[in-house]
C-alpha cells in the first residue's frame, strides 16, 4: 500500500525553536476506485438566521444560497453542543461530551484536550487509506499529543482554540473592544476581563507557528488558499481524502476587511458574512474542479450567535426563545434553546445528494462522523457506543426522518456543564433546567430546574413561547416518553465506555514562538 509523503522543507530561520516552514504537497498513492473525498465546513457561532436559505432578510450568503439549490438545505440541524470545544470534540467522534469527557472549552493554558482514548474521524478515515488535513480553528487541546498533527490529520494549518483567546496587532471589531499587542517592554492595558494581552494569538502550519500574532485581516484569504491547495494536490494523488475547515468566522473579533465596492456604510457582521460566504465559495470552486461528482460537501455550524456581542452577534431567525427571553438573558450560544444549537446545514454532492431539495429531518452535528464513515465504508470503533446516525439515506433522498430523539447538553447557561437536562422528542422539547446566558444587555437569565418539565410542541411553538398546560392531555402523553428516552441514554452512559478531558491549566504550555518577546512575538512580527 503507497503512502502520503508530506515534504516539510524547514528554511529561513529557527529562533527558539520556532521553526518556519514552506510545506509542499506530494502525495503518492494507489488509485482511490469508488470511495468519495469529503470537505465539511464548520462556521462559527452562525445563527441558523443567518443563511439566506432560511431567513428571507439575509442577503449576504450568495454561495451558500446557490449551494442550497444545488444541493440539500436542512432545517432542523442541530449542533451537539452550544459551545465550541464539545460541539467539535462530538462531531469528531459522534458521541456526546458525557461519552468523549469533553464538555465544556479548554483554555489557552489547558494541559489536556481531547482524550487520547477518543477515536477521531481523521484517524479512522486515515487508516483507510484517505489523505487527511484540517484548516482552521482546532479548540480540542493543542499541547502535546492533543495537537491536530497527533489526531489523525496529515496537514494541519490554523489557529489552534478561539481567534479571541489571544492578541493581535490588528484586533478587529469586538463588544467591548480589546487592545492591540504590546510592543516594546511595556504591556498593554487590559481593561476587560476576557481579553488576552500577556500572549498573541498563534498561527500553525502543522507543528509550527509560522505567525504570532495573527494577520486577522489576511486569515480568511490564508485558510482559502490552504484549503484549495490540499483539495487540488489531495486530487491528484490517487488517494480519497478529507479535509475538514473550521471557520473562524462568525466568532468575534470580526475582521477589518478592506470594503468591496458598493459595500461602504455596511454594518461590520454583514461584511464579515460575506467575506465567509467568499471564502466558502471559494472552496466549492476548488472541489468542482477537482472533481466534484465524487466529493461530498458538508457545510453546518457550531452553535448559534453569542448574543452578548450585540450588533456584531448573528441571527437566530425566527427561534427567539420567547419564554427565556421574558426571564432575563440570551436564549442563543451556551444555552439549550433552539437558538442556541439549530444551525445552519447543507450537504452538496453532485449526482448523489438531490438538488434544490429541504429536508425536515430531525439531525445533528453527531452524525457527521457515522455518515461518513459509512459512505467511506470504514467500520465505526469497537467497544464503544454513538449519539449519531448513519443518515446517507436521508442525504440521497431515500428517506425522510433522521432522529426520534436528541439530547442537548447544558454548554455554560445553566446546570451542570455536559449535563443532559433538554430534551427532544420528535416535535416535542423538554426542559429539566432553564436559564439565560449573558445578553446585549448585561443581564443573565436565572437558572431554575423543573421537576416537571417545560414542554413545548416546536411545530406549532418554534419561537417556544408558551409551553404545553401540565395539566393537559398533551403533556400528560408526552411526559412518559420524554422520561423513558432519558433514563435509557443515562442508563446507557453508565454502561459506556466513557472518556475524561483533563482540563488542568498550566501557564507553561501556552504556544510562544519567542518567549523572550512581548507577548510571544515571532521575531519577524
Amino acid at each position: 500500500m503507497a503512502w502520503l509523503s508530506l515534504k516539510v522543507l524547514l528554511v529561513g530561520l529557527s529562533f527558539l525553536g520556532c521553526l518556519y516552514p514552506l510545506v509542499d504537497f506530494s502525495f503518492s498513492g494507489e488509485t482511490r476506485g469508488q470511495k468519495p473525498n469529503f470537505v465539511i465546513i464548520l462556521a462559527d457561532d452562525m445563527g441558523w438566521g443567518d443563511l439566506g436559505a432560511n431567513w428571507a432578510g439575509t442577503e449576504d450568503t450568495a454561495n451558500l444560497d446557490k449551494m442550497a439549490t444545488e444541493g440539500m438545505r436542512f432545517v432542523d440541524f442541530h449542533a451537539a453542543a452550544s459551545t465550541c470545544s464539545p460541539s467539535r470534540a462530538a462531531l469528531l467522534t459522534g458521541r456526546l461530551g458525557l461519552r468523549n469527557g469533553v464538555t465544556h472549552n479548554f483554555a489557552v493554558t489547558s494541559v489536556g484536550g481531547l482524550p487520547l482514548n477518543e477515536t477521531t474521524l481523521a484517524e479512522v478515515l486515515r487508516g483507510a487509506g484517505y489523505v487527511t488535513g484540517m484548516i482552521g480553528k482546532w479548540h480540542l487541546g493543542h499541547h502535546g499529543s492533543h495537537h491536530p498533527s497527533f489526531r489523525g490529520f496529515d496537514y494541519y494549518f490554523g489557529v489552534p482554540y478561539s481567534h479571541d483567546m489571544g492578541c493581535t496587532d490588528t484586533p478587529g471589531y469586538n463588544h467591548p473592544p480589546c487592545p492591540a499587542c504590546p510592543r516594546g517592554d511595556r504591556p498593554s492595558r487590559n481593561l476587560e476581563r476576557d481579553c488576552y494581552s500577556d500572549v498573541a494569538l498563534p498561527l500553525y502550519e502543522n507543528l509550527n507557528i509560522v505567525e504570532q500574532p495573527v494577520d486577522l485581516s489576511a486569515l480568511a484569504q490564508k485558510y482559502a488558499e490552504k484549503a484549495t491547495q490540499f483539495i487540488q494536490q489531495a486530487s491528484t494523488s490517487g488517494r480519497p481524502f478529507l479535509l475538514y475547515v473550521a471557520l473562524a468566522h462568525m466568532h468575534v473579533p470580526l475582521a477589518r476587511t478592506p470594503p468591496s465596492a458598493g459595500s461602504r456604510g455596511q454594518r461590520p457582521y454583514s461584511a464579515s458574512l460575506q467575506e465567509m460566504d467568499h471564502l466558502v465559495g471559494r472552496i466549492k470552486g476548488a472541489v468542482d474542479l477537482a472533481g466534484k461528482n465524487n466529493t461530498f460537501l458538508w457545510f453546518t455550524g457550531d452553535n448559534g450567535p453569542w448574543a452578548q456581542k450585540c450588533e456584531l452577534a448573528g441571527s437566530v431567525g425566527p427561534f427567539t426563545g420567547s419564554w427565556q427571553a421574558r426571564q432575563g438573558g440570551s436564549p442563543a450560544k451556551q444555552t439549550t434553546w433552539e437558538g442556541g444549537h439549530r444551525v445552519p446545514a447543507l450537504a452538496y454532492w453532485p449526482g448523489r445528494v438531490p438538488v434544490n431539495v429541504t429536508s425536515t429531518a430531525l439531525l445533528s452535528v453527531l452524525d457527521v462522523f457515522p455518515t461518513v464513515l459509512a459512505l467511506a465504508g470504514a467500520p465505526l470503533p469497537r467497544g464503544r457506543s454513538f449519539d449519531g446516525l448513519d443518515v446517507s439515506q436521508v442525504l440521497f433522498g431515500q428517506a425522510q426522518t433522521g432522529h426520534r430523539v436528541l439530547f442537548h447538553p447544558n454548554s455554560g447557561a445553566a446546570g451542570e456543564d455536559g449535563a443532559l437536562q433538554t430534551v427532544r422528542l420528535e416535535q416535542y422539547k423538554a426542559f429539566y433546567v432553564t436559564g439565560g446566558a449573558r445578553a446585549c444587555d448585561g443581564s443573565v437569565g436565572p437558572e431554575r430546574h423543573h421537576e416537571r418539565p417545560l414542554i413545548f410542541d416546536l411545530e406549532a411553538d418554534r419561537a417556544e413561547a408558551a409551553p404545553l398546560d401540565p395539566g393537559g392531555a398533551e403533556y400528560r402523553a408526552v411526559l412518559p416518553r420524554v422520561a423513558a428516552a432519558l433514563a435509557g441514554v443515562l442508563a446507557d452512559i453508565a454502561r459506556d465506555r466513557v472518556s475524561r478531558a483533563d482540563y488542568s491549566q498550566d501557564p507553561s504550555v501556552r504556544p510562544c514562538c519567542d518567549p523572550r518577546r512581548p507577548a510571544c512575538r515571532c521575531r519577524a512580527a
